[in-house]
């Protein structure tokens, strides 16, 4: 079971549509797939039109059993919502023994998934560090500006201090780029910047499209909505390129 972390310290890179639209596709294909949502402002629930009863909150401090609070998307994709309750869980949780774990520990009994995808919020939070201990892989998107790119360089200082000081071993899986627009130089440059600096680690850029925007306030992912874009494309390769590493 690979468990993918999206994350980045900077608002606005396309994090959680990254998470939703690669979670989607690997359903398509044939992939058993958990969305969860770390997020305390819990984006995937409001993409999806979901209000669950029980959301990580629950798994989290009140040690509810996680298949308990899974809900069912569609077809292979299943999802943990979070909400504004995860801001008071950050809390609560800070003054545990472990605190740093309660998600592996929570986690430990869900099985049979082949992906578990976690969404993160653009901060450096316990919650953030609870997914970085969890998780074994993680994916930075980045969009086309310089403090997302600052971004990348503190999500990397992040995952190193959870292997040296936590002596947990998660990897670097793929950077993304995202917002990318064929008419704007900055765009090439900064992908180029990336290639440069993280040989090897780049994954084919995400191009800017309405397209992605109208597919969310419909509540549908990208494959459902507009299957033949070029942004469908774009994340079709990404998902090719992740479940083929």
């Amino acid at each position: 079971m690979r468990k993918i972390v999206f994350t980045n310290q900077k608002g606005g890179t396309g994090k959680t549509t990254t998470a939703v639209t690669v979670g989607a596709a690997l359903a398509l294909k044939g992939k058993k797939t958990l969305l969860v949502d770390m997020d305390p402002q819990g984006n995937i629930g409001h993409w999806f039109g979901v209000s669950p009863q029980k959301t990580l909150y629950h798994v989290l401090v009140e040690e509810a059993e996680p298949l308990q609070c899974i809900q069912e998307i569609r077809e292979n994709l299943h999802l943990i919502s979070g909400n504004k309750t995860l801001a008071q869980a950050e809390i609560i949780l800070s003054s545990r023994s472990g605190r740093e774990n309660v998600l592996s520990r929570a986690m430990e009994n869900v099985n049979g998934y082949d992906y578990v995808l976690l969404d993160c919020a653009p901060s450096l939070s316990l919650l953030n560090l609870n997914s970085l201990t969890y998780s074994n892989e993680a994916v930075i998107p980045v969009s086309m500006d310089y403090f997302s790119l600052i971004g990348v360089r503190e999500a990397m200082d992040n995952m190193k201090m959870v292997r040296e000081r936590l002596g947990h071993p998660i990897k670097l899986s793929l950077i993304v780029p995202t917002f990318f627009d064929k008419r704007n130089r900055k765009s090439f440059e900064t992908v180029e910047t990336l290639e440069k600096n993280f040989p090897g680690a780049v994954s084919g850029p995400i191009r800017i499209s309405v397209k992605m925007s109208e597919a969310v306030s419909y509540r549908e992912d990208i494959f459902a909505f507009a299957p033949k874009s070029g942004i469908a494309g774009d994340y079709k390769l990404l998902v090719e390129r992740i479940d083929n590493a």
